[in-house]
């Protein structure tokens, strides 16, 4: 199954240096959901060969311009292409203000349903769940409201045994059966349990996501144990200060947050516009966390 994250735009506030305001798409089995929506998240989508269209689900964390101002341009072009489906937003209960009056003095009527969810910030929740995939929602610690997502490949059917296949004649259709955990008889009249002809699915993994917000350790029991996780690391360490004042997390404590929480992989983003050469905010979370990867647009990282 695939389970990866492509990178769109991973600079804070402004776009600078050829990086863009923060936005990714995750590939959940071919299925797309986009997480955040920074200004330009079309042009990107477009410049890497990645069809908007086959976004379901999109996810805001927080009304910061850098997370949202693409997303009534990616809904009206999705509109002018033709879409009929219906797209799921899940965000601050203002989005739907935001939105509604920029499609009201245009004049512009969506040609498919949205369906929005309101996120809280106060407490962690479910907001979503498909065959493939459940999200969660869990509050960060920044100036305005703000939301981290959790999302976690949902349980597999066990896997059958391929040799067991042929050696038994076992019938294309009754496959699905064995992996639900009904038993086979053969044609000599021998019952085969399930469990003997399959075995355990891979564990599902982990993607966690972390927009904006201040180091407070507050919400490191939702990202635990995590396979990848995505944390904004907007300045070096010695600007600490300045972290701190605008609610943002630096390299280091990123590396930090990943190591307390035992996840096995680092991403790091949401760069502020003073670093023209990220190396140096890379080599700080190392010294902490090892399996740490700079958030490259265009790059994609499988969980």
């Amino acid at each position: 199954m695939k389970f990866e994250v492509t990178i769109l735009g991973s600079s804070s506030s402004t776009p600078v240096f050829n990086r863009n305001p923060s936005a990714q798409l995750l590939n959940i089995n071919e299925k797309y959901i986009l997480i955040d929506c920074g200004e330009a998240t079309q042009n990107q989508l477009l410049h890497f060969g990645l069809k908007a269209n086959r976004i379901d689900q999109i996810f805001i964390s927080h009304l910061h311009g850098d997370h949202y101002l693409g997303l009534v341009g990616l809904l009206s072009s999705l509109h002018l292409n033709g879409r009929t489906k219906p797209m799921d937003i899940f965000g601050p209960s203002e989005l739907t203000e935001i939105m509604n009056i920029q499609f009201k003095h245009s004049q512009t009527e969506l040609k498919y349903p949205i369906n929005f969810r309101a996120t809280r910030s106060d407490g962690p929740e479910k907001i979503f769940q498909s065959y493939d995939v459940i999200v969660e929602s869990f509050p960060l610690d920044h100036r305005i409201p703000c939301t981290g997502f959790k999302f976690t490949e949902k349980q597999r059917l066990r896997k059958i045994i391929k040799s067991k296949i042929e050696e038994l004649s076992i019938p294309t259709e009754m496959i699905p059966l064995i992996k639900k955990g009904y038993n086979f008889t053969d044609k000599n009249g021998k019952v085969h349990q399930a469990e003997d002809l399959t075995i355990e699915a891979d564990k599902p993994k982990v993607y966690a996501y972390c927009s904006d917000t201040v180091c407070s350790w507050k919400y490191l029991s939702n990202i635990e144990n995590a396979d990848m996780l995505y944390h904004e690391s907007t300045f070096m360490h010695d600007m600490l200060s300045r972290a701190e004042e605008t609610f943002h997390t630096t390299a280091l404590q990123a590396g930090e947050i990943a190591q307390k929480a035992n996840v096995k992989k680092l991403l790091i983003g949401h760069f502020s516009a003073r670093y023209k050469d990220l190396q140096p905010l890379l080599e700080e979370a190392k010294t902490v966390f090892s399996d740490t990867q700079l958030a490259i647009e265009g790059k994609t990282f499988e969980i």
